[in-house]
């Protein structure tokens, strides 16, 4: 018996049994830090993409010949 064969009713039972041990509160906080976290990290793969398309540009702007930039 593997795990890609739980189906629907093993699904329901296992959040029950989440839902008893670990309260709706547990729970709730849980989710509302699994989303910060989700929100965090889509920002920063967002800043990221961001800072390489700025160091793209940058490095498309400067069309000095290398041994011009020296006499800079």
């Amino acid at each position: 018996m593997g795990l890609g064969n739980i189906g629907l009713p093993g699904l329901l039972l296992i959040a029950v049994v989440v839902l008893v041990l670990f309260g709706r509160g547990k729970i709730s906080n849980l989710m509302g830090e699994v989303g910060k976290g989700i929100t965090a990290f889509k920002k920063g793969v967002n800043e990221g993409g961001k800072e390489l398309e700025d160091a793209k540009a940058d490095e498309a702007k400067d069309v000095t010949p290398e041994d011009e930039k020296d006499k800079a």
